[in-house]
């Protein structure tokens, strides 16, 4: 059983940083053979992608948030990294981290809150 976890939200205001963490372990779980990828779910809205990070490190950013955040990994702490910059009210979301092959493995998910 692969094990997700988040951490790093909470609240900042509008123009602010923060960066997320996620750790996976367990089971099948290698960050060598898994992509790591970050969503995100607003009150009333579908999950949406918000960045992915192939095994081979390729990144893809949605459009909402492409230039401001940036993904990362530290393959020997099994751990990934959403850094989010100049955040905006309309970032406000669950956060979830998603470690990706034939399966999708998801975290419970972390709340941020980006105030006017």
């Amino acid at each position: 059983q692969v094990h997700v976890v988040e951490s790093g939200g909470g609240l900042v205001q509008s123009g602010g940083s923060l960066t997320l963490s996620c750790t996976a372990s367990g089971g099948p779980f290698k960050m060598s053979t898994h992509a790591m990828a970050w969503y995100r779910q607003a009150p009333g809205k579908e999950r949406e992608l918000v960045a992915i990070m192939s095994t081979g490190g390729t990144t893809n950013y949605g459009d909402a948030v492409m230039g401001r955040f940036t993904i990362s990994r530290d393959t020997a702490k099994n751990t990934a990294y959403l850094h989010m910059t100049d955040l905006k009210p309309e970032d406000t979301a669950i956060y979830y981290c998603a470690a990706v092959r034939i399966q999708t493995y998801w975290g419970q998910g972390t709340q941020v809150t980006v105030s006017s």
